[in-house]
């Protein structure tokens, strides 16, 4: 791997904030700053965390910890769109919540690889 680019938690995790994003847009104008910018924040931490977190790579302890960070506001992400699932019904897609489930067991894995196996 010579990028985070060839990272898939990266190219998953991206792909999925670009869906996010828009969508949080559509919540009702008072959630916009409140719960849907929550939602963006969180979203976007996940990709930005994992880009950091390898830029910060030749430090084991310091990819690991990015990588948590990470893995944390994946969670974050999932427990946003199950309010707004339960408070708004199906403004958003019903895949989200799995396909982010699916991304935090991924960075989880990820993160064990890493602490057992990284240089």
């Amino acid at each position: 791997m010579s990028s985070y680019k060839d990272l898939d938690i990266y190219k998953i995790s991206l792909s999925l904030f670009y869906e996010v994003h828009p969508m949080s847009l559509k919540l009702p104008k008072y959630e916009l700053y409140e719960l849907g910018s929550q939602l963006r924040r969180s979203s976007d931490s996940i990709v930005t965390n994992i880009v950091e977190g390898y830029g910060r790579s030749a430090y084991k302890a310091e990819f690991v910890r990015f990588l948590t960070f990470s893995w944390a506001s994946s969670l974050e992400t999932i427990n946003h769109l199950e309010k707004i699932k339960h408070l708004y019904g199906n403004l958003f897609r019903d895949d989200l919540i799995q396909n982010y489930e699916i991304l935090s067991a991924k960075i989880y894995s990820f993160i064990k690889y890493v602490e057992n196996n990284w240089k």
